[in-house]
């Protein structure tokens, strides 16, 4: 998300911007929002409608559902193919960010690459932004449990030999394939549910702290896209259009300027690409391109990637106080439990700048804007 914020006018609020942040969205382990209550068949809703059912109940805008990958909701989803006990861990999370790896930032644009882009996008030097990083919660992980069981017969079944057992499949037009494509289809329905919500209550946190409207502080979303997913689409292959079964993992859509599935506003420029680093170094911006849809259909890399598993990361940050070294640096950060701020230590990751060069100098995603974190909240 954009603002109408400068840094300066952050600055001097960005701790109790970041404790009503924390106040205000549910996160870390298990975490649920207590005032958000959903029954069976609500929640059937959610899973078939995506955003569109949390701003039809009032969290954000219609306006919102133009800058969200497929309008936030994936076509096709059959919550009758999602489990009782996915079902279960789904109900009380909605509207929550969970643990790990997932955040709410605010952060400033401190490096511009492309003026006429970052202006088509709404973007300046100096302006605050928000990324919200979450998914579909313990629902997602559920339908994913429950699938590798069904698709690990599948393989025998249909007799495909695996490199790596982790690699379970089905064909994608045999039963259990098209059925776990329209359970998937659910999970992202409710992951695009959830950062709607959340994006409605990083709103309201910023008008409880500046007391003035949304409107006013220029709160609005630029993209919202996914990163674990697999979609069909059409692609050029062996100079033929054929329709493919694209699976992102780690990676993001970076469709070009003038691709049919990307917003009115941004024809001109391409589909807005976020690559987030660390909590204590940066975050980009960047737009899609051509090179990207004949090298790597359509796809870019997600985030910065791992270097310490999260056990090193807790053996390494032992003793110190990670926090405190991160306000040191100007970053104000807030969690759910001590463990999950070591686990996350900057150095656990690469730095995500020579991660952004190698996709901007392969010419698959062009740079925009470079963002710093000011605060963080984390599960």
């Amino acid at each position: 998300m954009r603002s109408g914020l400068e840094r300066k006018e952050v600055t001097g609020q960005i701790r109790k911007l970041v404790d009503t942040l924390f106040g205000n969205i549910p996160s870390g382990v298990g975490s649920k929002r207590k005032d958000l209550r959903l029954s069976h068949k609500e929640l059937h809703k959610v899973l078939a409608k995506g955003a569109g059912w949390a701003v039809n109940q009032g969290f954000g805008y219609k306006a919102d559902l133009e800058f969200i990958e497929e309008k936030g909701c994936i076509e096709g989803a059959d919550p009758s193919l999602i489990s009782n006990r996915a079902l279960e861990r789904g109900r009380p999370q909605l509207g929550t960010l969970g643990s790990g790896n997932h955040f709410v930032e605010v952060g400033y644009v401190d490096e511009v690459y492309d003026e006429n882009t970052a202006r088509a996008l709404g973007l300046f030097k100096d302006q605050v932004t928000i990324i919200v990083h979450t998914g579909s919660r313990g629902l997602g992980h559920q339908v994913c449990d429950d699938y590798i069981k069904i698709l690990m017969k599948s393989t025998q079944k249909y007799g495909i030999e695996l490199p790596d057992r982790q690699l379970c499949c089905a064909p994608v037009n045999s039963k259990e394939g098209r059925q776990y494509l329209a359970a998937m289809a659910g999970a992202a329905n409710y992951a695009f549910a959830n950062r709607q919500i959340i994006f409605h209550w990083v709103r309201e946190t910023f008008e409880q702290v500046f007391q003035m409207s949304s409107e006013r502080l220029g709160l609005k979303l630029i993209y919202d896209v996914c990163h674990n997913i697999a979609k069909i689409e059409t692609h050029k292959v062996a100079g033929k259009e054929m329709k493919v079964c694209v699976h992102r993992k780690g990676a993001t859509r970076a469709f070009p300027p003038h691709h049919p599935d990307i917003p009115e506003d941004y024809k001109e420029v391409g589909q807005p690409v976020l690559i987030p680093g660390d909590m204590g170094r940066y975050s980009y911006v960047l737009v899609g391109t051509e090179k990207a849809m004949t090298e790597t259909y359509g796809s870019t890399c997600h985030g910065a990637g791992r270097v310490m598993s999260r056990k090193q990361a807790m053996k390494v940050s032992q003793g110190r106080a990670i926090v405190r070294e991160l306000e040191d640096q100007g970053i104000t950060i807030r969690s759910a439990g001590k463990a999950t701020v070591r686990e996350e230590i900057p150095e656990a990751y690469k730095d995500v700048s020579q991660v952004v060069e190698v996709v901007f100098g392969a010419g698959i995603s062009k740079k925009v804007v470079r963002l710093r974190p000011m605060g963080v909240i984390k599960g």
